[in-house]
């Protein structure tokens, strides 16, 4: 009977030669946290495209601010017309740039026919008052 205990079943090791795992233990252990990483930015990115998807809107700093109309121009570019407190403000927006066109006071009522047609008669009316405004703008 030996007394040398559980010590005596592992190898030798000389002093001063470097202590190795099994290459096949190293390689299934990254193997397995970079799978765990994949899956962690797997999760955090579908959970951030969900928040944008369904998440809360943005409450509380534009209470006073909507968008009454709004009429597409071109491809890019549309004249949108914001309400703000108690004025409307024209304002022609395109990818490098926002402008103030005109500023109006508040009108008593919307305008809903402007609100629900985008190239209806009312539409037009509203491309012709915008030309109008512009023109006198400019002094034409």
């Amino acid at each position: 009977a030996s007394t040398a205990g559980p010590a005596a079943a592992l190898p030798a090791v000389p002093p001063g030669a470097p202590m190795t795992m099994a290459p096949t233990a190293s390689a299934g252990s990254l193997m397995q946290t970079i799978l765990a990483l994949v899956f962690v930015l797997a999760l955090l990115i579908g959970l951030a495209w969900f928040m944008k998807r369904y998440g809360p809107k943005v409450m509380g700093g534009n209470a006073k601010m909507r968008v009454v109309s709004s009429l597409n121009l071109g491809g890019r570019e549309r004249v949108v017309l914001i309400e703000v407190a108690d004025q409307w403000i024209v304002v022609g927006a395109s990818p490098g740039r926002i402008n103030a066109l005109a500023t109006l006071p508040r009108q008593e009522g919307d305008l809903p026919a402007l609100a629900t047609a985008q190239n209806g008669p009312a539409a037009a009316n509203f491309s012709e008052w915008l030309k109008q405004t512009i023109e006198k703008r400019n002094g034409k």
